[in-house]
């Protein structure tokens, strides 16, 4: 911050005095006045209204440019990141699965649209229904705000053998309305994790013939390319993913350009 400091003009200097007498020529007095004085000159350099402008100018340059290099720093980065995640090649596969309706479904069918993704299964005790219940909210969250486009959250079973159509379509149901579950045959289901990078293995049988499957817990935010934008562990709470999902909606740039 600039401190502007003013000075105002020196005073007029005083005349005190009586008119100085001298001898005239004729012998008489006269009086000899002082040679007349004009108004001394105003002080020169520029007034406050134009320093104060010049001032304004300055500070208004200088914040611009801390503004463009902010931006430009800013550009930069995601243009780095996108990078990054062309290289990671998260979610650039297909997938052929069919939704809890019965509807064939791939990859194709979502482009366009931002998608909160999750795969999981029916039977998980405690850590899928935590996060599909987390995903639901978000989605409402988002749903308030109508300048943001609608999310279409989607869960994909990691285990088939049990997840049939009806199993899902019931599951699904305790969710968001809008969830759309996802279930195949098992090559096809190892054909989205694959395309997802997910890792899941079926554990030991009990004597009911129940079992866990270990996964990986995660919910993936795909643009309307696609592909993958970012994820959220179990640590992400409802709002941080909000904050997150309508960054990446308003600064979005597909990676396919």
């Amino acid at each position: 911050r600039v401190r502007l400091g003013y000075q105002g003009a020196a005073g007029h200097r005083q005349h005190s005095g009586e008119p100085r007498a001298a001898m005239g020529g004729g012998g008489g007095w006269s009086q000899v006045h002082p040679q007349s004085r004009g108004a001394e000159d105003p002080p020169h350099g520029p007034g406050l209204r134009t320093r104060l402008l010049v001032t304004g100018l300055l500070g208004g340059a200088a914040l611009g440019g801390w503004l463009y290099l902010r931006s430009e720093k800013g550009r930069q980065q995601k243009l780095q990141r996108v990078q990054e995640l062309k290289k990671l090649a998260i979610g650039q596969g297909d997938f052929h699965l069919v939704d809890h309706t019965g509807r064939p479904r791939s990859k194709a069918h979502f482009l366009g649209q931002w998608v909160l993704l999750y795969f999981g299964f029916t039977h998980c005790p405690d850590i899928c229904p935590e996060e599909l219940e987390k995903m639901s909210q978000v989605v409402r969250l988002l749903d308030q705000e109508p300048r943001l486009p609608r999310v279409q959250p989607i869960f994909i079973t990691v285990d088939p053998e049990r997840d049939d159509v009806a199993a899902v379509a019931k599951y699904v149901q305790e969710f968001h309305p809008r969830l759309l579950g996802l279930t195949g045959s098992p090559e096809h289901v190892r054909e989205a994790g694959r395309a997802y990078r997910v890792y899941y293995s079926a554990g030991p049988r009990d004597e009911d013939d129940d079992y866990i499957v270990d996964h990986t817990v995660i919910i993936y935010l795909l643009g309307p390319d696609g592909l993958f934008l970012d994820y959220y562990n179990r640590s992400k709470s409802e709002a941080q993913i909000v904050q997150s999902v309508r960054g990446h909606m308003e600064t979005y740039q597909t990676l396919l350009s």
